[in-house]
């Protein structure tokens, strides 16, 4: 997968700095450089595409506007309520209430098993990462990105402050906003780091490695993934292709 360019770095990151204001821009052009990348390895239409953690359809919408059978697994009723109004499909079942650790989901049934921006949500990471390759085909593809905690986002809405500690990032958004976080780091917010994540998935049995680099940077993105320290900080969002073994 070549270095991405410039210009697409930039329209993801004015997009991403209007998430709050304008979010059906941000998602959308995200979903649609998501889908993008895995049409590289391969064409989406008639493909089984899993959705782990997709909110409120946002993905989902574009896998199936490529021609993909596309299905949302999110554990939040609330993000449901809002994909059923953004994705419009008369087939039933398309959106399921799911906890990411146990998917309805027989062995081995997708083509695609797609978590965006997801493990830094949940407790058990490695858990989470092997019931994704659990329900994946033997050579399907596994796409996985996360905010690794020491990037300046790492602390979600409290960002850069969290640097400081996560408490005192917390305290400080409450007397700004007048209002708690959305995300609390222990409760539904996790330290993910990009080493510790990038020796567990090499050293599986169960999948090869496609691609390790930071998501959005326009250039040595894969360069950035290999210096320990500086990948911690560097990365910002780190993105994970992988291929499930036989």
């Amino acid at each position: 997968m070549r270095d991405p360019s410039l210009r697409r770095s930039l329209a993801l990151f004015h997009a991403f700095r209007r998430e709050q204001s304008d979010p059906e821009h941000c998602y959308g052009l995200l979903a649609r450089d998501a889908a993008g990348q895995l049409e590289r390895y391969g064409p989406l239409r008639g493909r089984l595409v899993v959705d782990v953690g997709g909110g409120g359809g946002h993905f989902t919408r574009e896998f199936r506007r490529r021609g993909a059978r596309c299905y949302l697994f999110e554990p939040d009723p609330g993000e449901l309520r809002a994909a059923h109004g953004a994705v419009r499909d008369s087939a039933p079942g398309w959106a399921v209430r799911a906890d990411g650790y146990l998917l309805p989901l027989a062995d081995g049934v997708a083509d695609v098993c797609f978590a965006s921006n997801v493990l830094e949500h949940v407790a058990d990471p490695r858990t989470f990462l092997s019931e994704l390759v659990r329900v994946t085909r033997p050579g399907g593809l596994i796409y996985l990105s996360f905010t690794n905690w020491l990037s300046p986002w790492g602390g979600h809405e409290t960002a850069p402050w969290h640097y400081l500690g996560a408490e005192r990032a917390g305290a400080r958004y409450r007397r700004r906003t007048g209002r708690p976080p959305k995300h609390t780091v222990g409760e539904n917010l996790f330290r993910v780091h990009v080493g510790p994540t990038l020796r567990h998935v090499r050293g599986r049995d169960d999948v090869t490695v496609l691609a390790a680099r930071s998501r959005y940077w326009p250039f040595w993105a894969a360069a950035v993934t290999r210096v320990p320290g500086l990948r911690e900080v560097a990365t910002w969002n780190l993105l994970l292709i992988l291929r499930r073994s036989s």
